[in-house]
């Protein structure tokens, strides 16, 4: 045995699947790690693990783990691929690209990002390079994650916000500049089961610890939800309405912060008059959350010294997840829970340092403005949507299936998926992308094991490498970060290696610049006045120092807006809760409610059909999204696609706990395992998405069972909602329950 050594790095996918930050310890033994623990010494976790980061070595070391290069050999579908070297692999990527290119455009090629791992700066740095405006994540409907509640926020403040746990500060808790917030609003999310969007969930927890108060918003009922003061457990998809409804309380009662309302606040009377229209009686009705719930709520919310807002992707999820952002944002801002201690920060990326453009304002200082403006004459979706093409660099996942199948505007021919697996994941209509992705010249795979994705579509496979085995950075908030290589298994590259490398082959002369990737780590952390090297020297992070990356108070002391002068950054100086921007997008600049597209009130007969309201997509502490079904520490705590049905509903459809039936609409069926619980309405079930099984066999028509277990296939979509982020049916799609009757269901992990 060699001598066992510690390296201390942050986690940023792949393996641990998620959007990351924490501090973790590498073992590492004779040149593989052995361990993994979590850094004491990292303000982000403090020394905490989850279980997936804890079982990476199973990630990293499986023997299904893809580690060289694939070319496929038989019929797409067949399964059939041969290894390669890197040179022929590069080569054929190269020679395929240009091909598309030469004959119909940059443009016809598409490069699909899923979410997690640090994907969002080589992919963008790989399609722009190549010539092509269309970076997008296929399949998600809507783009109905974080984006709509980025656009809102951006539109209302000019920049982004997030719940204050004092994670901009380096003593964290002890730093006399914090105050714990008296409540935390915690809508459509279980903070413990997941990191989202440059959050620790946890972090909810330890305020709890030093006296927070938790007011819940959730139609489950979770080890959140339990401890709420009060639990709204609304209708899926009527979260507009909630917001509109505790908003009239506030403003009725004039519980506004109105000295921040008179100084900063923009539009506040029109906001008055709207929220007239949502009256608590009215709002209950429509949301099943009583009256005096919502009223409690909204009183104590506004009431409280300081009160900050974690919120989950339901929000984006909602029949327009965008002016549902706009209505919650709008309790932050009446109440003056803005940008000071304990409320909501305003999010920059720490050291000014951009991993990759979250608004289109990034992306101008990035690659400039003749580029952005010439990649939007031809992004998809960018002039259907004035949103889409104002506010952020992404394509349009449902405008792009649509032009996949018709060919209009112009025809896609060759897609670059990185990171996502469409067909066993994101995909809305998952059927529907299948068949016309099969369709497409040439599809390249990115990723670290076989999926649904790869079997169906790919004609190269690259190997890509786990956080322990690559370099990148991270300023995804805070703090300015790095990931470190310690070890290297088989032939697996990093994102960002593998897509230089093709970027530099494809645009030789405008990324003369670029000797290595370091090159670009390099000049990216310019912003911040250091190097790679200087933050490894200094232990790998820095907390953002003080300025307008770190909080608080920075409206006031003129560090939000380009000109240097106080307020925000936004057409009148002031936080808009009537919104210049949306306005110019051509949208309502107020908050509104719009009901689901399927539900008792808006499809009658097809809730007669179907009355069991379906949610999708409740984050697992064992998976992230569709990843680690085959990892065996994991997949033993949940071996199975289950799904959570009340008592009440299970006896009114015959069924037992333990028993195999099928979520059914008029789309089709999904095979799930029932768990007879309460932690759900009677008229509602829930599902984890992400099913398929590893173990099954994954050449057509199989393709890992994903065609029995992708619940996605019986979500409705494309459909994006007006401003053309959010929208997405994840929550609110309509189903019943069908005993499985010809003894079809299968054997799973043994079972």
């Amino acid at each position: 045995m060699g001598k066992i050594e510690k390296f201390n790095t942050v986690v940023w996918s792949a393996g641990a699947g998620c959007h990351g930050n924490c501090g973790q310890t590498l073992h590492v033994e004779d040149g593989k790690m052995v361990k993994i623990e979590g850094d004491d010494g990292h303000p982000w976790n403090q020394g905490r693990s989850c279980p997936r980061a804890l079982a990476m070595t199973q990630y990293m070391y499986h023997e299904d783990r893809i580690t060289t290069p694939l070319k496929r050999v038989g019929e797409r579908g067949s399964g059939k691929f041969e290894p390669i070297s890197w040179e022929e692999a590069f080569d054929l990527c190269e020679d395929g690209l240009r091909d598309i290119r030469e004959k119909h455009g940059a443009e016809s090629m598409i490069f699909c990002q899923g979410t997690g791992r640090d994907i969002g700066g080589p992919i963008s740095f790989l399609a722009y390079s190549f010539g092509s405006p269309n970076w997008v994540q296929l399949g998600l409907s809507g783009q109905s994650c974080y984006t709509p509640r980025l656009g809102a926020m951006k539109a209302t403040m000019g920049d982004f916000a997030i719940a204050d746990c004092s994670q901009f500060l380096e003593k964290r808790y002890d730093d006399p500049e914090w105050k714990v917030p008296e409540y935390i609003l915690v809508w459509g999310n279980n903070p413990p089961n997941g990191c989202p969007d440059g959050f620790y969930g946890h972090w909810i927890v330890d305020c709890m610890k030093r006296g927070s108060k938790i007011l819940a918003v959730d139609p489950r009922n979770t080890w959140m939800t339990s401890r709420a003061k009060v639990h709204m457990k609304l209708r899926p998809g009527t979260d507009g309405a909630l917001a509109m409804g505790m908003l009239n309380v506030i403003l009725g009662e004039d519980l506004e912060d109105k000295e921040f309302c008179k100084k900063w606040v923009h539009g506040l009377p029109e906001l008055r008059e709207r929220v007239k229209d949502y009256p608590v009686e009215k709002v209950s009705e429509i949301t099943e959350v009583p009256a005096e719930d919502i009223i409690a709520a909204a009183r104590a919310y506004a009431k409280a010294a300081q009160a900050s807002v974690q919120w989950g992707v339901p929000v984006d999820m909602c029949p327009d997840g965008v002016a549902v952002a706009h209505a919650i944002s709008c309790l932050w801002i009446i109440t003056g829970n803005v940008d000071k201690p304990g409320g909501q920060v305003l999010a920059k990326p720490s050291h000014s340092v951009t991993t990759y453009p979250y608004s289109t304002e990034e992306l101008v200082e990035l690659y400039g403005q003749d580029m952005v403006t010439l990649l939007n004459e031809k992004r998809i979706g960018a002039n259907d949507f004035p949103m889409v093409k104002g506010f952020r660099g992404w394509a349009h996942p449902d405008k792009a299936i649509e032009q996949i199948v018709t060919g209009d505007p112009y025809p896609i021919k060759g897609a670059w998926i990185q990171t996502c697996n469409i067909l066993g994941g994101q995909a809305a209509r998952a059927k529907l992308h299948y068949k016309n992705l099969k369709k497409l010249d040439f599809v390249v795979v990115v990723d670290l094991f076989h999926n649904p994705t790869s079997m169906a579509l790919a004609d190269i496979i690259l190997p890509a490498a786990t956080f322990p085995e690559k370099n990148s950075f991270r300023s995804w908030w805070a703090p300015l970060s790095i990931i470190k290589k310690r070890v290297q298994v088989g032939e697996c590259k990093s994102d960002w290696e593998i897509n230089f490398e093709l970027a530099k082959r494809l645009n030789p002369e405008g990324l003369q610049r670029y000797g290595t990737v370091m090159d670009i780590f390099n000049e990216r952390l310019e912003a911040a006045g250091t190097t790679f090297d200087e933050m490894e020297a200094k232990g790998g992070w820095e907390m953002p120092p003080d300025g307008p990356t770190k909080p608080y108070y920075r409206h006031e002391r003129g560090l939000m807006r380009p000109d240097g002068e106080p307020g925000f950054n936004t057409p009148t100086g002031k936080a808009e809760v009537w919104s210049n921007a949306f306005k110019d997008w051509g949208h309502d600049p107020l908050p509104y409610y719009r009901e689901p597209e399927q539900s008792s009130v808006k499809t009658p007969d097809l809730f007669e059909k179907y009355p069991l309201v379906m949610i999708t997509g409740a984050r697992s502490n064992l998976f992230f999204h569709s990843e680690h079904r085959m990892i065996p520490w994991l997949r033993e705590k949940d071996p199975v696609p289950y799904v959570e049905v009340h008592p009440d509903t299970a006896k009114d459809y015959d069924v037992s706990n333990g028993e195999w039936v099928n979520l059914e609409n008029d789309m089709g069926k999904v095979k799930r395992k029932v768990r007879v619980t309460k932690k759900v309405k009677p008229h509602h079930v829930h599902t984890l998405h992400g099913w398929w099984l590893p173990e099954e066999d994954g050449a057509e028509p199989s393709l890992f069972g994903v065609w029995d277990y992708q619940i996605n296939q019986i979500v409705p979509g494309p459909q994006a909602a007006e401003h053309g982020f959010g929208g997405g049916q994840y929550k609110t799609t309509l189903c019943k329950i069908s005993k499985i009757e010809d003894g079809s269901a299968r054997s799973v992990m043994g079972e």
